[in-house]
């Protein structure tokens, strides 16, 4: 059974939809099968001023990415690694046993974004293609 808040993200998701010029992208999980979400974050000084997700999945993959971008929107970038599928989970009020790996979805994905905004500020001449190029070949099988 979900709880509540579970049940809340999924009905009403927050945060969603394409982040235009996004500072960090990441995709996880396989378009094709299975659960899947592309995360867009907005940052400025290192902090998270605007977090957004796109997601195909059960109630409780779209309420996790829902849930962390509410999570991250303000935070330093260094308070943003803190976020963990544990942080997630007790976000929602908890998760049932057998959806517990949709919350790992949400913090590898914030986690990629992170990285990819970090090596976009240390490398921007690579990155001049836009987000576009960059979510649609990136996505866990390519990063772990």
């Amino acid at each position: 059974m979900y709880s509540e808040k579970v049940l809340d993200h999924f009905h009403n998701p927050r945060n969603v939809g394409y982040l235009e010029d996004a500072d960090g992208v990441a995709q996880i999980g396989d378009p094709e099968c299975g659960d899947y979400l592309l995360v867009f974050l907005r940052i400025c000084e290192d902090r998270i001023t605007e977090a957004r997700f796109l997601c195909r999945g059960c109630p409780a993959a779209i309420a996790c990415a829902s849930v962390t971008m509410e999570l991250v929107t303000g935070r330093h970038v260094d308070e943003a690694w803190d976020i963990t599928d544990e942080v997630i989970v007790d976000a929602l009020d908890g998760l049932p046993e057998g959806k517990l790996h949709c919350s790992n979805l949400g913090a590898m994905a914030l986690h990629v974004a992170l990285l990819d905004y970090f090596e976009r500020k240390n490398r921007p001449e690579e990155h001049a293609g836009g987000e576009e190029a960059q979510a649609g070949g990136r996505s866990q099988s390519d990063t772990a």
